[in-house]
């Protein structure tokens, strides 16, 4: 599974910056942008509630409730590793999207920077450490389990990415972008975590 895993992340990581090289400096949605905006901006009852309460849990409080929640998970399920990546997983793929802001330098309203996404990275990177946790578990085949983990991201990142459009929050593309930064980060930090696990524990073998 870890091979396209890599894979995926290599290609977010070249989406991310070819994204970011198109974008940069720009302050209207582009042909794409706007075609995905006329039909999603501000949607009626009860699509606005949804969309709404799925954009909270990218703001402070409901990203920590979800982080909280994920550990304990993690923590009940005796997967230290799990948890720790779900901290540092979410919290990178948040600050990788805060570092590219300026860089790239797009503005949605009145100078608000916007690409990539940090909401969209945010909950795609937290549900990302949830589906490796589950496949690592349930033992599929390396195809079923690859199926499994990006689909539970692109769902995650589907589904945030229309609520801050729905909201007018962000470009459909900064969705994308902040899609992309998660994709890229979380494996990395997850191999990151593993050659680290497993240098502390060589010496007491």
């Amino acid at each position: 599974m870890w091979r396209g895993v890599w894979g995926v992340a290599v290609l977010a990581a070249l989406v991310l910056g070819v994204l970011g090289v198109r974008y940069a400096g720009a302050e209207q949605a582009g042909g794409v942008d706007a075609a995905i905006w006329a039909a999603v901006y501000e949607p009626g009852p009860p699509w606005r509630g949804v969309a709404l309460a799925t954009d909270f849990l990218g703001e402070p409080l409901g990203a920590a409730v979800l982080v909280v929640v994920t550990v304990a998970g993690c923590l009940l399920l005796r997967a230290p590793r799990a948890a720790v990546l779900a901290v540092l997983g979410a919290g990178l793929s948040v600050g990788a999207t805060k570092l590219l802001k300026p860089v790239v330098g797009r503005t949605i309203h009145d100078g608000h920077l916007a690409f990539p996404s940090g909401h969209t990275a945010f909950l795609t990177a937290l549900v990302l450490v949830v589906a490796l946790l589950a496949t690592g578990r349930l033992g599929p085949g390396r195809a079923a389990g690859t199926a499994l983990v990006f689909g539970a991201a692109l769902a995650a990142g589907a589904a945030m990415g229309w609520a801050q459009v729905a909201l007018g929050a962000h470009y459909p593309t900064d969705a994308l972008g902040g899609w992309c930064a998660a994709l890229a980060v979380v494996p990395t930090t997850a191999w990151l975590v593993d050659r680290v696990a497993d240098a502390q524990r060589g010496p007491s073998r």
